[in-house]
Parts: C-alpha cells; structure tokens; sequence
C-alpha cells in the first residue's frame, strides 16, 4: 500500500468525476408540497422521470441510517412513487432520486414536526418568476383559517386573517427564508423558496449532494473529490471499478 502523496492519483480521481458527469433527468416532487410536515401525516414522494430506462430510486440519508432506498425499512414503493403512510421523527432527512448511473436529482429536505404545532407549507420545488406562489401556515389540531403572521429573512412580510398568502407574480428578490406564526400555537421552522429564471428548464439541485459515505476520505483533498464525485454521478460500471481501484492504489 502506498502513501497518499501522490498527485497522479488524486488527479485521477477527478478526472473521473468530471468526465462522468452529466445533466438531471428526473425530479423528486412531494405530495402534499412541503417541506414540513406533522408526525403520522401521509406523504408521497415521486420521481418525474424524463428516461425511464435509467431504473430511478428514491433514496434517503437520515440521522441513523445513509443512503437507503425506499422499502428498506421505510416508505412503500408504488410504481415512480414512495409512500409514508404515517411519518415519523425519524423519516426526517435529505430525500432525492438516484438512477442505475448513479445521477441524482434535485434534494428534498424533509422536517417531521414532533414538539412544534404549527408548519408552513410551502412549494418544494424552485418556483419560476412571474408565478403565484401560496404559503398556508397551519397546526396540526385546528382548523387551517386561523390569522396567521408571515415573515421572510426574519422581518414581517404582513399578517393574513385566514391562515394563507399569496406572492403574486414572484421575482428573484421573493427568494429567501419564510416562516409563520399563529397566535398561541406558536412558530413555524423556516423554509427556503428558491426563484429561478423563466428561461430555466430544469433547474439544478440546490442542496449539496449527499456523500457516498462508503469509505473515511483520509485526506481533506479526497473528501473534496469524493463529494465531486456524488455529484457528477454518471457513472458506468468500469469507472466505477476505476475509481476504488485508484482510491486503494494511493492509500
């Protein structure tokens, strides 16, 4: 085993990354479209799929457990779709979309409400400038009409008297983090609505990929390619035996 001063293989590992990468071709989308939801609610989580020959599941990472699929231990695969009959604390995580090439999808990061009694239900996925776009700031007991105050990057946007606002034709300075509150239930956990241009298509995820967390990087240099790595992801099953045999080559 040699040591890890070799720059021809840390070269190799990047170059690897970068030659498999390549463009999303599905969508995670949750159904109800929040972020935030109340422990034993329902959930459904689908796969839009632009190529249904590359074989998408729906993965996770959560506190406990990394990278699993849908019906290892959790949710009930139903064709593209996973259901969560009744969610628990534990469902909480980053949810995403990962083909047999290893592309990935856009990331959900889904919060199971336990302690709070109030969520904003906001959309998931970027929204696109000059749409609509609706919060409802809701508990979990009561009905979903109650006044509620809205706020954006902690400053209040204006207070409703049915529990639900609307930004109407949605620009780039709408982007930020939402909340609400119900007087006497209490305050939302924050939420992050992203805007995108009109001439976007498909956005690009906008959380960081999860790690592949198979093997400890040794080094801070390879933590860096084996997150490039997770995110190009396209990978066939020769670079794949490439890469772990440049990783046990240099360490």
């Amino acid at each position: 085993m040699f040591t890890s001063n070799q720059p021809e293989c840390h070269f190799s590992l990047v170059l690897i990354s970068l030659l498999s990468c390549t463009t999303n071709q599905a969508r995670l989308t949750v159904s109800p479209s929040s972020s935030q939801v109340f422990e034993y609610d329902f959930v459904s989580l689908s796969c839009e799929e632009d190529d249904s020959s590359a074989g998408w599941t729906l993965r996770r990472n959560t506190s406990k457990r990394q990278r699993t699929q849908c019906g290892d231990g959790w949710g009930k695969p139903a064709g593209s779709s996973c259901n969560i009959s009744m969610t628990k604390p534990h469902d909480s995580g980053v949810y995403w979309c990962e083909s047999n090439h290893s592309t990935i999808s856009n990331m959900v990061n889904l919060t199971v409400l336990t302690g709070g009694s109030v969520i904003l239900q906001s959309p998931v996925l970027p929204v696109m400038e000059g749409d609509d776009v609706t919060l409802l700031c809701k508990t979990k007991t009561t009905p979903s009409n109650l006044p509620a105050a809205f706020y954006k990057d902690g400053s209040l946007i204006r207070k409703q008297p049915t529990g639900h606002m609307t930004i109407q034709h949605v620009s780039r300075s709408d982007e930020g983090l939402y909340k609400c509150d119900i007087s006497g239930h209490g305050e939302s956990p924050s939420s992050w609505i992203t805007v995108t241009d009109k001439h976007t298509t498909t956005p690009p995820p906008t959380s960081t990929p999860p790690p592949l967390l198979l093997i400890p990087p040794p080094s801070l240099f390879l933590h860096h390619a084996l997150l490039l790595f997770s995110l190009c992801c396209h990978l066939l099953d020769q670079s794949v035996l490439w890469f772990y045999w440049c990783y046990w080559f240099c360490w």
